[in-house]
């Protein structure tokens, strides 16, 4: 494998079609549309609801940005203090630089244990390096427990949203899943399974225990990791984290660099805002932590897998590594027009909505056609930055982006600098940002200009001919006014009716 993987196994970056026209397919899709405008409409109004609860939002909000820079900003020693704090407590650190690496690393680990299967907390780390795909491929089979999860692989499916993987599927769909699929699996649906959700997750749970009560290996991720301690944390809603994070007898986390917080006082704040802004929980029913090994208490045998994958990488862009802030909340998808629409599969990457569209460019680069097209994937509205919790500025960095997109330019890939060549594509793009730099920089040319089109604007076509066409094929061609504004301004002296 060349290159940083993030997910989507069957479709590389290299194959990926470019998001308009994933986008534009699923858009004629009316079963997928209604069924992400109902989920993301019901997720946004109860987050809403939760965070108007809290007072003091926006001080957390910002108190949870601050931690994340300063931690950024010093990941390197704060990733050596965790090392020391989990072997001391017991456990094992790994360091992966890659997919490959990071899934070599735990399929020796599940070997070494003679085991051949394996349950799993939802886990977005091992969704971004194919981890089960790469188990299967050694004979080892990975379970997924989350129900969403658990609907995705059943289904044969792809996840499309961070936080409810299924948000894709009605009930009618998981239903007909099940009966299909859950006997390939391990114990079959019951007979005469209906839609009705207490039906469908009492399926899952009878499917689930033998699998919870058989298992010998649990793999999970894990959403923060306190460097004071060597502390893992786990949050969830289900109980089925809890189940593989304490009952299998080896446990192996493969959590990303960037997931580590300093101290216990620190987590205190994101146990706050991320329940309230992923699934309008006031608190998770669910928090697991753990700290190395203890005798007669969990797992025997814990190994951290510690997944770069492209995360250095970003780190080094001054701009962009502001998206390593993310908590994977989610709510930034909830929000999104473009999602709403266009649903998660669009985006190539176990990383769909807003911060996919910046994450994902960044881990893998922007070589391909479909990380070329992502920064574009968005409407610049500016709604992902309103409801991020830790204040992700997402439209600055779409934009960011878009610039090396177009213009190329330094970046940094597997820690070496390397110069970027522009993407193909966008040659008018370029021509005419270079037109409009020559322009606004020379004063008289501009007012000419702007005279010129003014009192041509008469003559002006209602649409754009070319590759302006699919600009305005979605949008009104806005009317030039009958005189520039500086012509304007000169003669009503500023507005107030009389020349100067």
């Amino acid at each position: 494998m060349s290159g940083t993987f993030v997910g989507m196994p069957e479709f590389p970056p290299s194959t990926q079609p470019a998001f308009p026209k994933a986008a534009h397919e699923a858009v004629n899709n009316p079963v997928l549309r209604e069924n992400l405008r109902h989920a993301t409409h019901t997720i946004r109004a109860k987050r809403a609801k939760a965070v108007a609860e809290v007072s003091d939002w926006a001080a957390l909000r910002e108190a949870g940005k601050q931690i994340k820079d300063h931690t950024l900003r010093h990941l390197d020693r704060y990733l050596v203090q965790l090392e020391e704090r989990v072997t001391a407590a017991g456990g094992t650190v790994h360091w992966a630089a890659d997919a490959d690496e990071a899934n070599r690393i735990v399929a020796d680990l599940v070997r070494e244990t003679g085991e051949s299967e394996v349950v799993k907390v939802k886990s977005m780390a091992t969704q971004e390096i194919g981890l089960n795909e790469a188990l299967e491929a050694e004979g080892i089979r990975a379970y997924e427990t989350d129900l969403a999860e658990l609907i995705v692989q059943l289904g044969h499916d792809r996840p499309s949203h961070i936080l409810v993987p299924a948000i894709h599927r009605n009930r009618g769909e998981i239903r007909d899943i099940f009966r299909r699929e859950m006997g390939e699996w391990g114990r079959p649906a019951p007979e005469g399974l209906t839609d009705a959700p207490a039906e469908l997750a009492e399926a899952a749970r009878l499917h689930l225990r033998e699998k919870f009560l058989r298992a010998k290996v649990g793999v999970s991720g894990a959403n923060f990791m306190v460097a004071e301690t060597g502390t893992l944390v786990v949050v969830e809603s289900e109980g089925n984290g809890r189940m593989c994070l304490t009952l299998p007898e080896t446990l192996i986390s493969v959590v990303g660099i960037e997931k580590i917080v300093p101290t216990w006082q620190d987590l205190e704040v994101f146990l706050q805002t991320l329940p309230r802004s992923s699934t309008a929980e006031r608190m998770n029913p669910y928090t697991s932590t753990w700290t190395g090994t203890t005798d007669g208490d969990g797992p025997r045998t814990f190994h951290l897998v510690l997944l770069d994958n492209g995360r250095t990488d970003t780190l080094a862009d001054e701009v962009g590594r502001q998206a390593l802030r993310c908590i994977r909340c989610s709510a930034c998808l909830n929000v999104c027009p473009v999602y709403e629409r266009a649903g998660g599969h669009a985006y190539g990457s176990v990383y769909p909505g807003p911060i996919g569209a910046i994450l994902s460019p960044q881990l893998r680069g922007t070589a391909s056609e479909i990380d070329a097209s992502l920064p574009y994937a968005s409407s610049l509205c500016g709604a992902c930055y309103e409801v991020c919790p830790v204040a992700i500025d997402i439209p600055e960095v779409l934009v960011h982006l878009r610039e090396r997109v177009v213009e190329g330019g330094e970046a940094v890939r597997g820690g070496n600098k390397v110069l970027l060549k522009p993407a193909k594509g966008h040659a008018a793009e370029r021509a005419a940002m270079r037109a409009a730099r020559w322009a606004f920089s020379r004063p008289a040319a501009l007012r000419t200009g702007q005279r010129l089109v003014s009192r041509s604007r008469r003559l002006h076509p209602r649409t754009l001919p070319g590759p302006g066409r699919a600009w305005t094929g979605t949008r009104d061609l806005p009317a030039v006014p009958a005189e520039p504004f500086r012509d304007w301004w000169q003669r009503t002296g500023g507005g107030k009716g009389g020349a100067k």
